[in-house]
Formats: structure tokens, sequence, C-alpha cells
């Protein structure tokens, strides 16, 4: 993944992040304070419905009290008081008296708990009413909720009793009103709440129990499960009813059950709360949030492209000049200004390749020094040895003309001789030095490197049992499927000579010799190992030198010469040895040439040559 790229990833995560959670604490909060409101004004609404409720039940307390005063009461009491009172003179009082004081329901009882006159079932007279002669005093009890026999079925009233008692013999009058719409008809209710009312009259759930201030109800049976949990609780239950399907229209509703005075569930009041405002708030949230976030899409577009062009563009700048100057272009120059961090690392590098060019140039005249001092003295130490031969010979033949002429034709002869095989031998050793400086430029095909070591290894196979000499067994361990190689056949055989030659010579007391090749990292590994002395860590470090060698019979070009080879494929050399184990060359090349590195290379090894040759002359001379 591109730096460009994550940096568009990081910007918009961070954005969407942020937007996210601003959108989730807004729209927390909103619903919060919604519920909030939702339940203070729940809370004001059941508080206005048991205001009403109390006055409701005050205002039936004052009509039995006036009832209970009058005089028309006195004297029934005094009559039922009497022994052997006819109770039927006063059947219809009840509806009278009902008729009177606005009341729904009235009903008589006497002091033996006996019905004497009802308003509302006038065929329930003398039925038994014992509960009310079971308190002592109803002026202390306040109004409850009773469940009122009709004719045609049951109803719920508010109901209070008061008492006239003669003779130790009370007169009890029970009187109520109607729990229906009136009573939700007088609540104030705020915009999106409802009051619903269910009289819990049938033994099951009936729809027709559930009554609005308007009668305006539908679908009363979805309320069907929420009343019968406040029924079977007897606790205030909360409870979201969904109508249609969508958010907007759902309802939430506040369940609060309305007890008898025996702690019966007679009745339930429900407040609906509509949630179509904290809906339509939460969707404006979240459509606001989704714009912020389109909007935060773009604005990382624009500045993840900004920041491109001021951070990501040189850095590439900065990417390719690095690979510049390890493809060997160490005069690279970045043109970057600024005062940032990118500035100053575009100055730095450009300063560091000035001084790696700088140091190059130095290294390359301090190894040409060096190459010339060690050619000169590797020259040297070769033309020492033919030429004493040569000055003693012509001493010889300056000393031979005071001789006579048949013994100086006896040493002419000698002396001619010595000086063909001397001058034979200044030529061997200055062709030598000839083929080392003009090893050819490699011609790349197509090369099966195990196909190679297997010819190399064909031409050493004499040498391997020759008669007289200690045996030198050997191993091929190739790789399978061994990929080909862009690689020169010719230079690449020398090569693979020189270091199969170099391991017989490190065997004179015999050995082994293993020759190994496998792929690692897409590259095509060579490994020639042999059983012989070994070598020192000095020797190891110094082993590629051209003319270093630790035999008394070489000139020290052969493993300078495959160094070279491998150097020219773009590949790489090294040895591992241990004295008295043994020793192993690693040759590395690449599976394919880069047509880049290997001109440079071209280039720079033609640079040397033609620096090698102007500086020649001065090296002789001096």
């Amino acid at each position: 993944m591109s730096f460009r790229t994550k940096l568009f990833w990081v910007f918009l995560l961070t954005v969407l992040v942020t937007v996210s959670v601003v959108g989730y604490s807004v729209t927390y909060y909103s619903r919060a304070a919604f519920e909030e409101i939702d339940r203070e004004r729940t809370e004001a609404l059941v508080s206005q419905f048991q205001k009403e409720y109390v006055q409701r039940g005050e205002e039936i307390g004052r009509q039995l009290d006036n009832i209970i005063n009058s005089e028309l009461t006195l004297r029934t009491a005094i009559e039922l008081a009497k022994p052997n009172a006819d109770q039927s003179i006063f059947f219809r009082d009840a509806t009278g008296i009902a008729q009177d004081h606005g009341l729904d329901f009235v009903e008589l009882v006497d002091y033996q708990g006996t019905l004497i006159s009802s308003a509302q079932y006038p065929a329930r007279v003398g039925y038994k009413e014992d509960w009310v002669t079971q308190v002592a005093d109803w002026h202390e009890v306040a109004p409850f909720l009773r469940r009122e026999e009709m004719p045609d079925g049951s109803d719920l009233s508010l109901t209070a009793v008061r008492a006239i008692s003669v003779e130790k013999k009370n007169l009890y009058i029970v009187g109520g009103k109607r729990m229906d719409r009136k009573l939700l008809a007088s609540l104030v209710l705020p915009a999106g709440m409802r009051a619903l009312l269910y009289r819990n009259l049938d033994q099951n759930f009936s729809p027709a129990q559930l009554i609005d201030a308007t009668d305006t109800l539908q679908n009363p049976e979805r309320f069907e499960t929420l009343i019968n949990q406040v029924r079977k609780q007897t606790q205030p239950v909360v409870k979201t009813v969904d109508w249609t399907g969508d958010a907007v229209d759902a309802e939430t509703f506040h369940s609060i059950p309305l007890l008898g005075r025996n702690g019966e569930t007679l009745g339930t009041l429900l407040v609906g709360s509509s949630r179509r405002e904290l809906v339509l708030l939460t969707r404006k949230i979240v459509w606001i949030a989704a714009g912020v976030g389109v909007a935060a899409l773009l604005i990382a577009l624009i500045l993840t492209s900004w920041i491109s062009r001021r951070i990501t563009r040189p850095l590439e700048d900065l990417a390719e000049g690095a690979r510049d100057v390890a493809s060997g272009r160490w005069d690279r120059h970045i043109d970057l200004r600024g005062r940032d961090e990118v500035g100053q690392l575009a100055g730095a590098f450009n300063e560091m390749t000035h001084t790696l060019a700088a140091q190059k140039e130095r290294l390359v005249q301090a190894e040409r020094v060096a190459a010339w001092r060690e050619l000169a003295r590797r020259l040297a130490h070769e033309l020492r040895n033919p030429l004493f031969p040569l000055q003693i010979t012509v001493e010889n033949l300056q000393r031979a003309r005071q001789l006579g002429p048949d013994q100086f034709q006896e040493v002419f002869n000698e002396s001619t001789a010595t000086l063909k095989a001397e001058l034979a031998n200044l030529n061997a050793i200055v062709g030598r030095f000839s083929d080392f400086s003009k090893m050819p430029a490699p011609q790349f095909t197509r090369v099966r490197v195990n196909e190679a070591l297997r010819d190399a290894m064909r031409l050493f196979e004499p040498q391997f049992n020759a008669v007289g000499k200690p045996p030198v067994t050997t191993e091929l361990i190739l790789a399978d499927g061994l990929p080909d190689v862009d690689a020169d056949p010719d230079l690449l055989h020398k090569a693979f000579q020189n270091l199969i030659l170099n391991a017989l010579d490190a065997m004179p007391a015999g050995g082994a010799l293993t020759l190994r090749t496998s792929e690692r990292d897409g590259k095509v590994r060579i490994e020639v190992t042999d059983t012989g002395k070994g070598l020192t860590p000095e020797e190891c470090s110094r082993l590629f030198t051209p003319y270093y060698t630790t035999k008394q019979l070489g000139t020290g070009l052969g493993l300078a010469i495959v160094q070279s080879i491998v150097s020219d494929h773009q590949g790489t050399i090294s040895v591992s040895s241990e004295e008295g184990r043994g020793t192993t060359f690693r040759i590395e090349l690449p599976q394919k040439q880069t047509n880049t590195l290997a001109r440079l290379q071209t280039e720079e090894t033609k640079a040397n040559g033609e620096a090698a040759v102007k500086t020649a002359p001065v090296a002789s001379e001096g």
C-alpha cells in the first residue's frame, strides 16, 4: 500500500470516526433528552389525572355529606330505625337522590347490610352489602374505585360511603360517579400525547372497555399484551407500540394500574407519547452525519491530493534518486526547494551524493594507484627471474670474447639458447598480463547452469583418477528444475574451470570435490567445495586480489578472472574456509540481467580502462 493511499485512509477514517462519534453522541443525548422530557410530561399528565381523580372523589364526598345532612335522609333513617319498619316505601328514594345530586350511582343500605334502594340496579334490592357495615367510620375512608353491577353488565365507579346513625342503627348512603370519557376529557394533553382508560370489568381482555376522550380509538386489540401485563404485575409498565412498521408512527405508552379498595386492579391509565419528533430528529441527525461523511470523503480526497504533491511526490523523487545512486549514478541531484523537513532531506541527499561522488573519485584514484603499485610489484617480481639469467648470459658472452674461436662458439651457442628460453619466458609473462587486461565483454544468452557445470567437470575427469596421483572423488548435487540464467556461456565455462582447477590444486593429497546448485530469493546459487587444507581469514580476504596467490607456482590471476566474470554477470562471489577442513566458493547469479546496470558497469569499466591507459606511461616513467 502506497503512502498516498495510507494517507487517504488515515484522513478518511479520522473524519468518519469523528463524524460517527459526534453523530452518535448527538443522537444519544437527544434521545436521552427526549426521553427525559417525555418522562416529565408523562408524570405531569399522571399528576393531572390524579388531581382530577381526587377532586372528583372530593366532589362525591361533598354530595354525600349533603345527602346525609338533609331532613329527608334523617326522616328515612328514623323510619328505618323503628321496629318492623316497612322498607318498601323507600324503594325509589335512591333514584331521586341520584338525580338531585348529579350522581351516577346511589344505594341505600340499612344497618344490617341489606340493600333497600338502588338507583342503577333496582332489581338487587334485598341483597346483602355486608362490606358496607365492616367500616366503623366511612368519613375517614377516601373515595375508591368499585365495580358496579348493572342490569346489562357492569361499570366502573369512583365511590364514596357515608353513614347516619339513629338509635345506634346506621343508614349507609353509597354514591359514586362513572369512570368514563368525561374524566379523560378534563385532562389538558400536551401535543403528541393522549390518555386512555381501560376498565378491568371482564375476566379477559375486552377491547370495548378501552376508551379515550374522543371515542376515536383505533385498533384497541393491539393493547391486549400491555393490559394483560399490567393486570398480572399490578406495576407500571412502559412499552412502545409500532402501529404501521414506520418508526415515525410508533408510540410509547406508560401504563399505570388503578387499584380498588382491596388492592385489586380495576382499571389502567395509559399515557401515550408519540415518537415522531424523536424519530424525525434522529433521522435528521443521521442525514446530516451522512452528508458530513460525504463531505469528509471529498475533503480527504482533496487533502490527500494536496499533501501528496507536497510530501509524496518529493519522497518519490528522493526514492528514485536513491535508486539511481544505488545503480551507480553518484552525481544524482534532486531539485527540491523549501525550508520544511522534505526540503532539508533533499538538501541532505544532494550533499550526500556530492560527498559520495567526491569520495568515489578519490577512492578510484587511490585504487588506481594501488593497482598500479601492485602491478609494478608483480611485474617486477615476474620480470626479475628471467632478467637475472639474461644479465649473466650477456656477461659470459663478453668474457668469452677473450677466448679462442672454438671456445667462444661453444659459449655463444649456450648463451643464445639461454637468451631464447628466457625471452620466451618474458613473452609468456607479458602475454598473461595482456590476456587479463583484455577480458571480453559478456555476450548474454540463456544458459543452463547444471549443464555448464557438467561440461566443466568432463574436462577434468582424466585428472580425477590420474595414474600415480591420489584420487579425487566428485559429487554433483544439482537442483531439479533450476531456472536458466542470462550469461555468456564461454565466460561462465571459464569461471567454472578456474574454480575446479583451484580446488584440485588445493587437494594435492586427494580428497572430495562437491558441486552444488540451488535457487534462493530469485537467484541461482553455485557452490564449489573441496576438502583441501583450507585458508586463513587473512588469505580469504585477499584471495580475489589480482596477482595474489597462495601457491608456489601461479600468477594469482585465476580467481581475479573469476570475480571479474561474476561481476560482469551482475552476480556475487564469496568464499568460506576453515583450516584443515576445506574451502567453499559460492556464486550467486541473477536469472535475468538488468540492462541499465549492465550498461553502467560497462561504461565504468571502459572509463577505468581508458584512465589506466592514460596513466600507464606515467607509471612506467616513474
